[in-house]
């Protein structure tokens, strides 16, 4: 007899329910998170029982149980199961057994399960990103200090020059304190930021792809990395368009009958794609292949919208060169 798998996860607990190839439910119990609660519902199940779930927060541990004891697990889009299986009745009883009947139906929207080392490069991509951010966070409120008191420097304050220039401030004790943690707090990213960096450029030698996407403009080796992971396999992606909508870079469209109505870029999918595309557009706006048409675009619609339609341009660009080194043709 088929069974099928469905669990509804939270921070701290998990609903799992289990029904049977006719559809009815077998079992449906809260659980807190860990290995022993969900092997106490799902553990005499036989090993390749389908398992789905969504891709909410803290999914990881759920997708490593379920690998790791036999179960085939089915990450769910959660916006997608939200559009099929609307209900006035919820509760995580009723989304449990839900996702458990769309499985048995074969009518459930998956995501994409990366595999475990590019889940890992995207966590340490992410985590250096977001060390840089605080960093930059940091240096704001330095500025934001020496401005509330009249301070400039437009050589910098982060260098040698710079910090004697900062430490020779006639500054009131509150906001001396306050430069001189922020100071400290940059200087203690700075280790974590040059180990990562330098983690980058190693891993980026060792990636031929990564040479592929350099010839982009504003693309460098951390850009092109951070592609690398949050792409995934190109293949399954059957176009560039594809893939823009799957980057949320493409307009929204909302047609009934005869009329049909353009909105603002969607974005769905994962914002560092977004990020880093529209980072490099900054750049590429620049060259001579896509100035002419940013600045017609930005006199018409204005340059927040040019300069997302160039981001859109370069993960097209993107698609097409690493679809060519897939296939090992030359890069277009």
């Amino acid at each position: 007899m088929s069974v099928y798998v469905g669990i509804d996860v939270h921070r701290k607990r998990s609903q799992v329910a289990v029904i049977d190839e006719s559809g009815e439910v077998l079992a449906n119990r809260n659980v807190t998170n860990g290995v022993r609660p969900i092997l106490s519902v799902i553990g005499e199940l036989p090993a390749g029982t389908p398992a789905a779930f969504e891709a909410a927060f803290g999914w990881g541990w759920l997708l490593e149980l379920l690998e790791g004891y036999g179960f085939e697990p089915h990450m769910v889009h959660p916006l997608q199961c939200k559009a099929i299986a609307s209900a006035r009745l919820k509760n995580d009883k009723v989304d449990a057994a839900t996702l458990a009947q769309l499985l048995r139906a074969d009518l459930l929207p998956e995501a994409w399960i990366a595999p475990p080392a590019v889940r890992q490069l995207r966590a340490m991509l992410r985590h250096r990103a977001q060390l840089v951010r605080l960093r930059t966070l940091l240096r704001n409120r330095i500025h934001a200090v020496l401005a509330d008191h009249g301070h400039g420097r437009p050589a910098g304050c982060w260098s040698g020059p710079g910090r004697a220039w900062l430490a020779s401030l006639q500054l009131p004790a509150v906001s001396r304190e306050v430069i001189d943690d922020d100071l400290a707090l940059i200087d203690a990213l700075q280790q974590p930021i040059d180990r990562l960096d330098l983690e980058v450029r190693h891993r980026a030698k060792a990636d031929p792809r990564v040479k592929v996407l350099t010839r982009l403009p504003g693309v460098g080796p951390f850009t092109a990395l951070v592609l690398l992971a949050e792409i995934g396999d190109i293949s399954r992606f059957g176009s560039a368009r594809k893939l823009a909508s799957w980057a949320g870079l493409t307009p929204t469209v909302r047609g009934s009958d005869r009329t049909v109505r353009h909105g603002h870029i969607s974005k769905q999918g994962p914002t560092w794609v977004r990020w880093v595309r529209c980072e490099a557009a900054q750049t590429a706006r620049r060259y001579p292949d896509f100035a002419p048409g940013y600045e017609a675009l930005a006199r018409r619609r204005g340059r927040k919208i040019a300069t997302t339609a160039i981001a859109r341009k370069l993960l097209t660009r993107a698609y097409h060169l690493l679809t060519d080194a897939a296939s090992g043709g030359a890069p277009a």
